[in-house]
């Protein structure tokens, strides 16, 4: 097994066993509403439900609907990041990373959608003046840091390019 898909099947794994376990623990210890503080004031666990997208999207259309379109999407990301993982050079361990903290996460939330036909978001964070960033689970958050990932390295491997055809350099 190449080093990419090492990293990139740890990473999945690693995701989706976390994921799965906090929120099997949020349902066990949570009932559905309840908010446990951390840091008073600041970041809370709490028991939610999404049935829509990101920040609720979707969650007014309906059920049948949404499942078909979440599920199908789901899947059609599953397969283009296998799809851009096989071609990875296979010494890519970045983006083997980063792509396996997508895929967990996007599974992870697709397993939610296909047994509970909702997502269950349990982290809460109030932010200034009383805003409160939208709840969020681990699947959600290793897809963030995935696409972060995946962003450094395309600028930096831009920035290698550049500088390696001189294209950065200033002309005097």
């Amino acid at each position: 097994m190449t080093p990419k898909f090492r990293v990139a099947g740890g990473a999945f794994l690693i995701v989706l066993v976390l994921d799965l376990a906090t929120k099997m623990a949020i349902d066990a210890h949570l009932s559905y509403s309840d908010r446990i503080p951390i840091i008073p004031g600041f970041f809370y666990l709490t028991h939610v439900r999404n049935t829509g997208a990101a920040f609720g999207m979707f969650a007014d259309a309906p059920q049948v609907y949404r499942l078909i379109f979440f599920i199908s999407v789901s899947l059609i990301a599953v397969g283009i990041i296998v799809a851009y993982l096989r071609k990875l050079a296979p010494g890519d361990r970045l983006a083997a990373l980063a792509l396996g903290l997508i895929l967990g996460g996007a599974v992870g939330n697709l397993i939610d959608r296909i047994f509970r036909q909702e997502v269950v978001d349990f982290l809460h964070f109030r932010l200034w003046r009383g805003y409160s960033w939208p709840d969020f689970n681990v699947a959600d958050s290793a897809i963030v840091v995935g696409v972060g990932l995946l962003v450094l390295e395309l600028l930096a491997s831009e920035g290698e390019q550049r500088s390696s055809t001189g294209d950065g350099e200033l002309n005097s």
